[in-house]
């Protein structure tokens, strides 16, 4: 793992999330995506070398609307870079932990990407991410 990539938080409205960020971290928003195999609407904002996602459900079925309902508001999880998805994949398998899906998939801002189950991370949901090359 090369660093942290991101922070994911789970939001109830981006409409309102967004500006209180923009005002908190000093910057602007730089990206809006939906990731419709998520059912999710993300915002990203870079602040230095960190970057935090904020994830807004467009479905009560979503795994961040079951998130805000059980939880609430808040970090949903940490991202990790990565060169490697599919060799981290392995590696991770092959040292006990539990990998939430067996291949990568499409995520938001151009990355492929895994999530670990929280069961085998202390209770932390761990996401890798792969930047996709364009060729």
């Amino acid at each position: 793992m090369n660093k942290i990539e991101h922070v994911g938080i789970a939001v109830n409205s981006l409409s309102k999330s967004v500006p209180l960020y923009e005002i908190l971290l000093n910057t602007s928003c730089y990206k809006t995506e939906i990731v419709a195999s998520e059912y999710v609407n993300t915002a990203f904002f870079k602040t230095g070398e960190s970057k935090i996602e904020l994830l807004e459900a467009t479905d009560d079925d979503s795994a961040i609307a079951k998130f805000l309902e059980k939880k609430g508001e808040g970090i949903h999880h940490i991202a990790f870079a990565v060169d490697d998805i599919l060799k981290e994949m392995e590696r991770l398998k092959a040292n006990g932990f539990v990998l939430l899906n067996d291949m990568p998939k499409k995520g938001a801002d151009n990355k492929m990407v895994c999530f670990l189950h929280p069961k085998s991370t202390n209770g932390v949901l761990i996401e890798l991410c792969q930047e996709i090359k364009w060729i």
